[in-house]
């Protein structure tokens, strides 16, 4: 008799989120080795209907073995699961505009507003506020099952989970892939040619090893050449090069990535929020109300094989690690530094770093120290979200304003503290109290 393995997906509702757990888990032919249950659960009931029905034709294509189940009643799908799979938010695109705009009109030039930066403050306890109510009932009804999140501001939420639950936890996110691929790209050589390590803190991370996988040369000299060399060179946008030219070490190829976690990154990555109007011409007629972009495959009209490959992520992936005890090297996890992985980065941060997964877990890998001047920045942001997580947890207004002032954009304690307040108040549905 098969082993039973129950999943729970919550945030499902979210097109790219879904799509790819759902390909990733009906797609696997290992996971045929389990009697697997796929729950599915969103608060959005027409999100949730789509995204089910695009399962059962996942689930036909690949011929998976996974029984499928839907519900808007998060502890019917945690009761027993094994693995929980969150990605989640709230009215993300409008609370995310007021993220960046908001300091931007108290004169904070920042980046993005998503996860670093003033704006992040507000992003990370919105998150906070989703994220740790699962935990609490995941304490009560699946106490050992792992927790592999999503909801980003990653490192922050993994920080304030370990904080204030004791549910284990692991924080995923594509970005070491997205410049494992930058830098096969500017290379020229294929993945598999390379021995690539990268370590810090999600979003804010550096290659810390490039070499070639048969021989052991080290590439980063070749890197570094060919970066500040070509001006055509890809994957080095303007900031990315300037890291590089000065720090010597290559990062994500995305210049407002990084550029949340910098003081002088505006000046290349300009001011404009990329989801914004400043980015889409205003057409004479009003466009025709937009369907899913998945409804045409769910419905048939476009052939399922289309969207039914793997995603890249690794929550299945670990998963099945886990359970087929696999000994597998995944290039990134964001755990708590307490092994000190990151060398000179503090035991209380939350890194991202390489690990091996087997039967007995995640085991994060060491990557040494990183350059200093690196490792400084990284120690900012670390002394920021641990007191953004406690002022949370203490619902205390004081601790958010020390928060604020740490970020390397704030330069005004008297328009920080009106920010601070003015977003209290805006989001103040969102958000609980603060004293």
């Amino acid at each position: 008799m098969s082993k039973p393995l129950k999943i729970a997906a919550i945030g499902v509702g979210s097109e790219s989120f879904g799509r790819g757990i759902l390909a990733d888990a009906l797609g696997s032919p290992e996971i045929g080795e389990f009697d697997c249950t796929l729950v599915l659960v969103d608060i959005a009931e027409s999100a949730l209907d789509r995204m089910f029905r695009l399962a059962e034709r996942l689930k036909a294509h690949h011929g998976s073995p996974v029984r499928l189940e839907k519900t808007a009643d998060r502890c019917r799908a945690l009761e027993g699961a094994d693995y929980v799979v969150t990605s989640v938010a709230v009215q993300r695109y409008p609370l995310w505009e007021q993220d960046f705009r908001v300091p931007l009109a108290y004169g904070f030039r920042h980046a993005l507003g998503e996860n670093g930066g003033p704006g992040a403050l507000f992003h990370s306890m919105r998150s906070f506020e989703l994220v740790l109510p699962i935990c609490r009932d995941m304490e009560r009804l699946c106490p050992d099952a792992l927790l592999l999140n999503y909801t980003n501001p990653e490192s922050r939420v993994v920080k304030a989970i370990y904080a204030a639950t004791k549910i284990e936890a692991v924080g995923l996110c594509h970005g070491v892939m997205g410049g494992m691929d930058g830098v096969c790209r500017i290379l020229e050589r294929p993945e598999e040619a390379l021995d690539m390590v990268a370590g810090g803190l999600n979003h804010f991370f550096w290659f810390t090893k490039i070499a070639d996988r048969r021989t052991g040369e080290d590439l980063y000299p070749a890197l570094r050449r060919r970066i500040q060399e070509d001006p055509d060179c890809p994957a080095a946008p303007p900031l990315v090069r300037k890291m590089v030219e000065v720090f010597g070490c290559y990062t994500y190829p995305s210049d407002d990535h990084i550029g949340e976690y910098l003081s002088f990154a505006s000046g290349f990555t300009g001011l404009k929020w990329h989801y914004g109007q400043e980015y889409r011409r205003v057409p004479r007629a009003a466009p025709a109300p937009g369907q899913s972009r998945l409804e045409p495959y769910i419905s048939g009209e476009k052939p399922i094989s289309e969207i039914a490959g793997r995603s890249g992520e690794l929550a299945i992936p670990i998963a099945l690690d886990i359970e087929l005890n696999r000994k597998s090297w995944r290039p990134a996890v964001n755990v708590p530094n307490t092994g000190l992985y990151v060398e000179n980065l503090p035991a209380e941060a939350v890194v991202e770093v390489p690990a091996v997964v087997d039967g007995a877990g995640i085991h994060p890998q060491s990557v040494g120290p990183l350059p200093e001047a690196l490792a400084a920045f990284c120690r900012t942001q670390v002394s920021l979200q641990t007191l953004l997580v406690e002022g949370y947890l203490k619902r205390s207004r004081r601790l958010l304003l020390q928060a604020l002032l740490l970020d390397p954009v704030v330069d005004d304690v008297a328009r920080a503290e009106r920010m601070l307040d003015d977003m209290l108040d805006l989001q103040q549905e969102y958000l609980p109290k603060f004293e």
